[in-house]
């Protein structure tokens, strides 16, 4: 099996938690290391990679996939230039700070002929797949309605500067809202308009951390929610259909695991709690339903897979430059909305 050279771009909590557990265990990849800027943390996890103490340093050292792991306002930078280096790239969320830097990493790896993808992860999170696999099955007919949560209680403010910071990457809506964004689109596509209301809500907060994002299409509406100040939790999804309904709790384990140093498993890795499973109630073939249905496992590990799939044999990206283009033009819309306090087509 081919071995795809891999580097990361810094191993805070995306790269020890997301990154290095899979890309460490995945046969067809090598980690390499890790810029690290200030603190030296990946030796003492893998003692057989580097800390770079450059970005330089860590392109000079050859990998084939360098992960694009830093703010969000410094991906299309770092990004760019991996990919003018003849590297493949994987980007984490948000894509980019803006549309224009997205279209813009699209054209430069299509000249390059390197692979450019988006770590959209939450597309394998055990309750979205669990949900989309109700929709595969047209269990509910046609959708008219949908809300997708992504809520948490915690008042305070991040120890991450660039997160707390006025930035053109910062906030809620680049953060979690771009997981939700992401799994409304590859569920339903592209919408054909946006409505947005987005709010500070935290004291001393200076960036928005409060999202009410409305997607139009044709024949379905889809709500998009994600704040700091949820203590009782509610259904993380509810999907209305013409024969019913499905509503699904958030109940993937897979990151609470990883920060608590779980081995990963790839055959009995995210099999979250039988009392978050989702409630079924709809007719179906004639037939009167009401009950809770199993969740599917999450697992992060098939993003990898299919990645190396992607690189080694030519094959699409899981999340491809045109899926992070396509959040970031809903993202922009929402930010127009927000601001004329109007609908906002997309074009």
């Amino acid at each position: 099996m081919q071995k795809i050279k891999t580097a990361l771009l810094s191993y805070g909590m995306s790269g020890k938690v997301f990154h290095a557990p899979f890309l460490s265990i995945h046969p067809g990849y090598e980690l390499l290391g890790s810029w690290e800027r200030t603190h030296k943390h990946i030796k003492s996890d893998y003692p057989e990679v580097k800390s770079y103490n450059s970005f330089k340093e860590l392109i000079d050292d050859g990998p084939d996939l360098v992960v694009i792991n830093t703010p969000v306002s410094t991906h299309y930078e770092y990004a760019k230039k991996a990919m003018l280096a003849g590297k493949h790239v994987l980007v984490e969320k948000s894509f980019t700070a803006t549309l224009d830097e997205a279209e813009d990493l699209k054209k430069i790896a299509s000249k390059k002929g390197v692979k450019l993808a988006v770590f959209h992860n939450r597309r394998w999170d055990s309750d979205f797949l669990t949900v989309k696999d109700v929709l595969s099955k047209n269990l509910l007919g046609d959708v008219v309605e949908a809300e997708f949560h992504f809520d948490r209680y915690n008042p305070s403010l991040s120890p991450k500067i660039h997160k707390e910071t006025p930035n053109k990457g910062a906030g809620i809506l680049k953060d979690l809202g771009s997981h939700l964004i992401d799994q409304a689109l590859s569920l339903f596509g592209v919408p054909d308009a946006v409505f947005a209301d987005i709010r500070i809500t935290r004291p001393q907060s200076v960036v928005d951390d409060c999202i009410d994002v409305l997607l139009y299409y044709q024949n379905l509406r889809v709500r998009l929610k994600a704040g700091f100040f949820v203590r009782e939790m509610v259904p993380s999804f509810v999907v209305h259909g013409k024969n019913g309904s499905f509503l699904k709790q958030r109940g993937d384990v897979q990151e609470e695991d990883l920060k608590i140093g779980k081995k990963i498993n790839p055959k009995t890795w995210g099999i979250e709690p039988r009392s978050k499973e989702g409630l079924l109630h709809t007719e179906f073939k004639g037939k009167i339903i009401r009950d809770f249905l199993p969740t599917f496992s999450g697992n992060y590990y098939t993003f990898f897979d299919l990645l190396y799939d992607a690189i080694a044999n030519n094959a699409v990206e899981p999340v491809t430059a045109q899926d992070g283009i396509n959040v970031m033009k809903v993202i922009e819309a929402a930010i127009k909305s927000n601001k004329d306090k109007k609908i906002v087509r997309i074009s």
